[in-house]
This record gives structure tokens, sequence and C-alpha cells, in this order.
């Protein structure tokens, strides 16, 4: 049997047991990557403190789910796919395919998703098993770098796209770490006017040479100071903390947009009557669909978006998860095989 190196959960907020379980074989419809590299994501701190949880754990519980590599073993029934193809595994293993919102082509908000590191074994380990039809084609490129696009860039396409940021808007991105720097190149790209808002300089100067037009350091006196000229089409939250709220309501014009990508639990004020004076649109984006990563992929490969990540061993990851935890964290981190 072979085996290969895994770090798995050994109970909520504990650090992670590197152990040697089996290469996982792919069945129908599958196929088995070899990684090279798996991103470490906010999402991953959640499952992993026990904030989210699946009606049934994988085994063995691995988490993670931006996952790049090489394509090693294909199951029954699979086309299209050829071993030593350059592959990822992001946050879908699969969704029903059925429902409204699967019809819709809006299948990251299907209720009967399945998710790596979720409810199926991720990959944070040497390899992982795919959906065929849910993998991405990767391009050529360093793959610890390629590794966030997996879910931090797909979410900040997502968000984008869920926010219909066009050619002379202003859009406001709050929150410059991994995704919001993703968004501001994004916007960018797009034409937008970008306004970029963080609490650290140094993340704030990051994007400004990534592409944001402007950018505004998060302070409490924030949404009394916002420039009336710089009032956003389009605002969106990537910050995980509530505190963003009122500077994001300032920052907003009327008629504007405002999407919600961080995985924020905490309440915010939000007055009905606020609603109909602005006419402001509020909502949220999950991740992204396949459709959306082939598109970035495409992107991607045209014209590199830059990611700025720190490569750690996979007997690192429990203390990346700590550091995302406790805001320690400076960039990604991306695990090398």
């Amino acid at each position: 049997m072979a085996l290969m190196r895994a770090a798995v959960m050994n109970g909520f907020g504990q650090p992670l047991r590197l152990v040697d379980v089996a290469v996982p074989v792919p069945g129908p419809g599958e196929i088995l990557i070899r990684l090279e590299a798996s991103g470490v994501c906010h999402s991953d701190v959640h499952i992993w403190k026990g904030d989210t949880q699946a009606p049934v754990a994988p085994d063995p519980f691995v988490l993670g789910h931006e996952g790049v590599g090489e394509v090693a073993a294909i199951g029954a029934g699979v086309d299209g796919w050829a071993i030593g193809e350059r592959a990822g595994a992001a946050w879908l293993h699969d969704t029903c395919g059925v429902c409204d919102v699967c019809l819709a082509g809006e299948e990251s908000f299907c209720v009967a998703q399945r998710a790596h590191g979720f409810n199926v074994p991720g990959t944070f380990a040497e390899y992982v098993v795919a959906k065929a039809a849910f993998a991405v084609k990767v391009p050529a490129g360093d793959g610890p770098a390629l590794a966030p696009l997996m879910c931090a860039g797909l979410t900040a396409y997502g968000a984008i796209e869920r926010a219909k940021v066009v050619h002379g808007e202003t859009c406001a991105i709050f929150g410059c770490g991994g995704l919001g720097l993703f968004a501001v190149q994004l916007a960018a790209r797009r034409g937008a006017t970008v306004v970029a808002v963080d609490t650290d300089p140094a993340k704030l100067e990051l994007a400004r040479q990534m592409g944001a037009d402007a950018v505004e350091l998060a302070t409490a006196t924030l949404p009394e100071t916002w420039p009336s000229s710089l009032r956003a089409h389009a605002t969106i939250n990537f910050a995980p903390t509530p505190r963003t709220w009122p500077a994001m309501q300032a920052a907003t014009r009327p008629l504007g947009r405002i999407i919600a990508a961080a995985m924020v639990a905490e309440p915010v004020p939000l007055s009905q009557e606020w609603l109909t004076w602005t006419g402001i649109t509020l909502t949220g984006t999950s991740v992204g669909t396949r459709a959306q990563m082939a598109e970035l992929m495409a992107l991607h490969r045209a014209n590199p978006l830059e990611s700025a990540v720190e490569v750690i061993r996979l007997q690192d990851a429990s203390d990346a998860l700590r550091a995302l935890d406790e805001g320690r964290a400076k960039m990604r981190y991306s695990i090398a095989f």
C-alpha cells in the first residue's frame, strides 16, 4: 500500500498531526493529483477551530482547498485529462448539479455542495482526489504562487463579478490581504478607479503597487472623512471583522453595491430606512464557479496576477493556522511539497 504524508486534524484548535496515510485511489469520474503546493486559507482556520462543521467529517480529516499539482492517476470514465497534466483542486469538490442554483450557473451556492478539507479530504497532503469535472487545468508557473488562485484568487474574481465592476466606476476594496490584493488587480484591469482600505500601511503600499489609485488608512474616523470624490459604485469587504461596516456605508454612493466577501459572523447595524434613502444593493459572494475559475486561469495565463506568498513546509501548517487566527500573517501561506 502506497503511503503519503498528511497533516491531519487532531481535535478542534489542536496542532495538526503529521502522519503517514494511504494514498487515495480515484474512483469513477475522479482524478488523483500529486500536489506541488497547497495554500492555507482563512476558511481553513474556521474549520480547524470548529466554527464551521460538516455533518460528517472527512476521513482522514485533512484540511486545505488550494491545491496545485499534476495528475498521477485517472479513474474510470474520465475524459479530457492526461497523466502528468497540471491540475488544481479548489474549494468545490462537487455539487448536486440539478438544483435551481446549479442550473442557473451559481453552483457555489448549492446547499448540497461538498468541499475539499471540509466534507472530503483536502490538500494538506501529498495527494488529493478531485472530481474530474470540478478540477481545473492550471497554467505553467510556480506551484506555491499559483495555489492561492484556487480560492483567494477565485473568491476575489467572484466578488468582482458579483459587484458588476465596469470601466469608469469607482471600486472600494476593504482588506488588503491575499484576497483584497487580488481584487485590487482585477478591478484595476477592468478600468475601475480602485480605492484600497486597510489598517496596515505596508499592505496599502502593496495595493498601490498592484494598481490601487488611492488608499485610505482604516481608522475610527474614516466614516466621517471618506472623500466625496471617491464614493464607490461598488464596495467589497475582504476584512474578517464587522468594524469595517460604518466606513463601507460611508464609502458607497447612492444606488451603489456592497458585497460581503469575508466570513464575518458578528452582526452589523442595518437600518431599512438607510436602504430606502440610498437604494444601495447589499449582497454576498461565495468563492466562485467552475466557469469563473476557467476565466481566471485564462486571465492569469495571458497576464499573471501577482501573489505575495510565504512558502512553508507541511509541518508548519499548524503555525500558519495560528498566525492567521491571531492576525499575524503578513501574506498568504503556501505549503510546498
